[in-house]
């Protein structure tokens, strides 16, 4: 299967948390995409954690990612 129209192919997850993080803050990650991981005691090894096991919520971080850092 081809991923050439896919912005997010090759980007592995700990690198959008980690931008989105160094660009926006856990606060804001957290108003924009509200889940516990984001809001209470944030850190990326929990939010990996989360993330990896929760596809709804993957998705939302990750068109987040796209709208704030890749479609500026």
């Amino acid at each position: 299967m081809a991923q050439d129209n896919n912005p997010l192919h090759g980007i592995k997850l700990e690198q959008i948390l980690l931008e989105l993080e160094e660009a926006l803050g856990w606060e804001e990650m957290a108003i924009r995409v509200p889940i516990n991981c984001f809001q209470k005691d944030p850190s990326i090894k929990s939010s990996l954690t989360f993330l990896r096991r929760t596809q709804w919520a993957r998705d939302k971080v990750e068109t987040l990612y796209l709208n704030t850092l890749v479609n500026k």
